[in-house]
């Protein structure tokens, strides 16, 4: 009780303290302590910066300001859920939490608040199915994306054949952790791989005796569903067992200069999916730099800029934008409210025109989302390490996900939710 009180407390001096014209509250549950800190802290920079930017180049979102106020969740879900708490009555537009834990315990809450759970690339993933999910959306690519186009890059790799391959799944023992689990095993009955579970701990800090396992076992390819220090860990783990880096995949939670800076030349061809493009080379970040970073404006200490996660917050900021703007158009309104804004991100089309407009070209793939569709096509990119550079480079266009084995897991799951919730399917 104490910690919700403190937690209360300080969201409303928070909120407090904001000016009189924000209208358009979009709080930012990040996690700027802790083991989870050295993937909090970027995404939190890239996305307030994004804000920023609008504010201060374009006045806000049609004519409103955006105000994004801060509530520290250390990536533990009861404090998540006191985040949401003490900032939803403020005008709360959406919630993006970065943390699968915190989304699995907000979404009966935003349900019954009608208040948008924006969770790209995290979260639920049958919540891509709108029919029971109204209120949360998670395009452009999910969990079981990813997990089934590591598959089919691994495939492409080895002649489109992996009978008899060896394949170890390294992953953070939590919900987000075992999200790909049955993905990868209903593809290891397509397939013909072996699939080798490897559980690590909270935070990940201890993982020798996994690593033992990995080389005594010799799997051909390891993937890895880590977050934190747990990435950085189970890189340099690898270099000290000489794992070959070329073999090992990380999810996109686990492909961040945080995670194979700290091996040095032992991360060296290391890979990861990649929801977007890498890099600066964006007309966008031009204007971040002129209007953000050299006015003084960034989000923390400014260190963060342009680094994988800074451009992952800052995605998810331009999306969520976007879904303003939609929501503005669709209603003639600039003062949305949360049920507006749903009916923007149900409503959404990001094309590739729009994305060059905005200044990112090529950066993230075209979707449209609709009523029963809240998760978007899933195509993903891959990207290597090359530390001698200290540079992370695409090696792949995008891939598309296997939507045969994935759309029949998608509807069994929300199908069992919507009948334990008792929620009745929507859009027939």
């Amino acid at each position: 009780m104490k910690k919700m009180l403190a937690a209360v407390a300080a969201a409303t001096m928070l909120m407090s303290s904001m000016p009189a014209s924000a209208d358009l509250i979009v709080p930012n549950l990040s996690y700027r302590t802790g083991p989870y800190a050295p993937g909090g802290i970027p995404y939190a920079d890239g996305f307030n910066d994004y804000f920023t930017l609008l504010n201060e180049r374009d006045g806000g979102i049609g004519g409103e300001k955006i105000q994004v106020p801060e509530c520290e969740t250390a990536y533990n879900t009861e404090k998540g859920v006191e985040c949401y708490e003490a900032t939803k009555g403020q005008g709360a537009l959406v919630y993006n939490p970065l943390s699968t834990g915190i989304t699995y315990q907000l979404i009966p809450k935003v349900s019954a608040d009608g208040i948008p759970l924006y969770t790209p690339g995290y979260g639920r993933t049958s919540a891509a199915n709108g029919k029971v999910f109204e209120w949360v959306f998670n395009y452009p690519a999910n969990y079981w994306d990813g997990a089934s186009v590591a598959i089919r890059y691994l495939l492409d790799q080895n002649g489109g054949d992996l009978k008899g391959k060896k394949i170890a799944l390294v992953y953070h023992n939590s919900a987000y952790g075992k999200e790909p689990i049955r993905t990868l095993t209903e593809l290891s009955k397509k397939h013909g791989y072996d699939l080798l579970q490897i559980p690590v701990d909270h935070p990940g800090q201890e993982q020798k005796s996994q690593w033992l396992q990995i080389r005594r076992e010799k799997p051909d390819y390891v993937l890895m569903w880590g977050w934190g220090v747990m990435n950085a860990v189970a890189i340099q783990e690898a270099a000290n067992i000489n794992y070959p880096m070329e073999n090992f995949i990380g999810v996109w939670w686990s492909g961040s200069e945080n995670d194979v800076l700290p091996a040095g030349m032992g991360a060296n061809g290391y890979k990861s999916l990649a929801m977007h493009g890498t890099g600066m080379d964006y007309p966008l970040y031009g204007d971040l730099k002129k209007y953000v970073i050299d006015a003084g404006k960034a989000s923390g200490a400014g260190d963060q800029f342009g680094s994988v996660l800074y451009s992952r917050g800052m995605y998810a900021a331009l999306v969520i934008s976007e879904a303003i703007r939609k929501a503005q158009q669709i209603t003639g309104k600039s003062n949305i409210t949360a049920a507006d804004l749903r009916d923007g991100f149900e409503q959404l089309e990001i094309t590739e025109a729009r994305m060059t407009e905005l200044g990112l070209p090529k950066f993230g793939q075209p979707f449209k989302a609709s009523c029963s569709d809240h998760g978007g096509p899933g195509a993903t990119l891959l990207q290597q390490w090359d530390a001698s550079a200290k540079k992370w480079n695409l090696i792949t266009d995008f891939i598309a996900p296997d939507d045969e084995v994935l759309t029949p897991l998608i509807m069994e799951d929300s199908a069992a939710y919507a009948a334990e919730n008792k929620i009745a399917e929507r859009c027939k």
